[in-house]
């Protein structure tokens, strides 16, 4: 997106398309599923119930992670993620929020 043109747009909206973004792989909305499942998961146990590499797993982990929806922490050689609840929860209601606006 042309950075002059990015102005034109509120800091909601463009948060709001950025998660959209996000969520927009099906490994990722996978990976919620997991997560919402459990209170903490390592980096591990995700790519055992993924039907991806480690490495692809890890890059869809970190773009979740780019976007607040989920935390990660380090626990000696591995990674142990959850959810944001917080963030989830915004991200629900902006995304209800802009699905009341533009329906009818």
């Amino acid at each position: 997106m042309n950075r002059l043109k990015k102005y034109e747009f509120s800091a909601d909206e463009i948060e709001l398309a950025d998660i959209a973004k996000a969520l927009s792989h099906p490994a990722r909305i996978k990976i919620l599923k997991i997560l919402s499942n459990k209170n903490v998961c390592m980096c591990g146990d995700i790519v055992e119930l993924m039907p991806l590499a480690q490495a692809t797993v890890s890059q869809h982990l970190k773009e979740l992670k780019r976007v607040g929806l989920i935390q990660g922490e380090i626990e000696g050689p591995k990674v142990c993620y959850c959810l944001d609840n917080v963030k989830m929860e915004k991200a629900k209601e902006s995304l209800m929020k802009m699905f009341k606006k533009v329906c009818c």
